[in-house]
């Protein structure tokens, strides 16, 4: 099973933080950057856009926490904590931090810094490029073991960046997560 599926199976076709139903892809939770189900969260493109642009953060979409912050998943409680950080000089994002507890090995990854911080991901003109871009394919590209081609031109919005690798990001394309070479890409 994909690592999409599995996640949309276990939310329940939602967005993980926000229950949104709409724009759904998958996030993986740094430093660990894994795009796996234990590392991942399934997000909707608001909650995407606000945590890949903090300066876009809009503090009342972030009541949500209220309900997500009490998930099962660590993935989940760990950008809980994170969100509820960044916004925590609202006010009420300081009470839900003083209520949610966080075992210590989930604690010690909320705290943690994203190693992709002192990896770059340069495109192929040299610009850097950051999770939650959007960038287009500059050659086709053989997909193996998807069966298809992915032609020149093609948009891959909402990237992720592979873990410790800064020659590869993660994107969609004909509805399959990849893995692209930087180098045959350009950032929107």
């Amino acid at each position: 099973m994909s690592v999409e599926k599995a996640l949309k199976q276990r939310s329940g076709d939602k967005c993980e933080l926000c229950s949104s139903e709409q724009d759904l892809s998958v996030y993986a939770v740094p430093p660990v950057g894994d795009v796996s189900e234990e590392y991942s969260i399934l997000v909707c493109s608001t909650c995407a856009s606000q945590i890949n642009g903090p300066e876009s953060m809009d503090p009342n979409h972030w009541r949500c926490l209220n309900d997500s912050m009490w998930s099962t998943v660590p993935a989940v409680q760990v950008m809980a904590y994170r969100l509820l950080n960044r916004i925590k000089s609202e006010g009420w994002p300081q009470d839900l931090l003083d209520m949610l507890y966080l075992d210590d090995e989930t604690l010690t990854w909320a705290k943690a810094e994203s190693s992709d911080d002192s990896l770059k991901y340069i495109d192929s003109n040299g610009a850097e490029l950051k999770a939650g871009d959007s960038v287009v394919l500059i050659k086709d590209l053989n997909v193996k073991g998807g069966g298809f081609t992915a032609k020149r031109g093609t948009a891959v919005r909402n990237i992720g960046l592979a873990a410790d690798d800064p020659e590869h990001i993660v994107g969609k394309v004909n509805g399959q997560t990849i893995y692209i070479l930087t180098k045959f890409v350009k950032k929107n």
